[in-house]
């Protein structure tokens, strides 16, 4: 019998999940984050230009159980103060919270994140960003190409941050390919991972349908939670949605 190779363990990898749990052990995991947030059902996606703190505790005034941030910039809240006091305030009032950022560069997003511990529940990646601004940036879903690079700045967040990473994906094409991604966010440690169910190229006038089968898809395949994003015109779309994608 054919013994199955142990996948090599990346570089980047320097501490066990033995060692990470030593270092942080209040800081909350999968499941255990998702219920600490209350079990949230409806979660307000970012958006940029609207996710801003009056739009969260008016979101949470009408029911929301969880928001966003709108996507910050890493390297611009790390050495702008200006830009980083424009972008960010926050109250108790909305807790909880999840800050989310682009990036490239993981010790410029572990600087940035650093800002935001004590105030928010989780940091999380933006990984599914299709405009062309990410794409002049390379950040957001212009990093699938780079699978290593994404896993690297997952790692730095989960080895070094004292709040919980998740994060933001898009689909590919191929249902198989979009399972072994998120795994391999899994693996570099976020702890939920929201699926947007559309290509990169569905964007603008070419937006279409996001697909629920492989957002059902990665919720079978990964042990975190997994948030459905996409396809929620209508109060009745968010039960259909927890139907269709589990």
């Amino acid at each position: 019998m054919t013994v199955p190779e142990t996948p090599a363990v990346p570089a980047h990898f320097t501490m066990s999940e033995d060692e990470i749990i030593a270092k942080f052990p209040n800081r909350l995991r999968g499941y255990d984050l998702f219920r600490k947030m209350g079990s949230p059902k409806h979660v307000v996606a970012p958006m940029v230009d609207q996710s801003e703190l009056a739009w969260r505790i008016l979101s949470r005034r009408y029911d929301a159980d969880l928001c966003y941030t709108p996507m910050f910039h890493a390297r611009l809240f790390h050495q702008d103060k200006k830009y980083r006091d424009e972008q960010w305030q926050t109250s108790e009032d909305e807790r909880p919270v999840i800050v989310q950022f682009c990036a490239n560069d993981p010790d410029v997003l572990l600087k940035a994140a650093s800002f935001v511990v004590g105030q928010a529940d989780a940091v999380d990646l933006n990984l599914g960003c299709p405009q062309h601004i990410a794409r002049r940036g390379h950040y957001g879903s212009y990093l699938m190409e780079d699978w290593n690079l994404v896993s690297q700045l997952i790692r730095k967040l989960h080895e070094n941050l004292d709040v919980p990473v998740t994060a933001k994906i898009r689909v590919y094409p191929d249902v198989e390919k979009t399972v072994e991604y998120a795994k391999m966010v899994e693996a570099a440690g976020a702890q939920i991972i929201t699926v947007h169910g559309r290509l990169r190229e569905q964007k603008g006038h070419k937006t279409g349908l996001a697909d629920w089968a492989k957002i059902k898809a990665v919720k079978d395949a990964v042990k975190v939670p997994v948030f459905a994003n996409g396809n929620i015109l209508y109060y009745e779309d968010i039960q259909r949605c927890i139907d269709a994608t589990g």
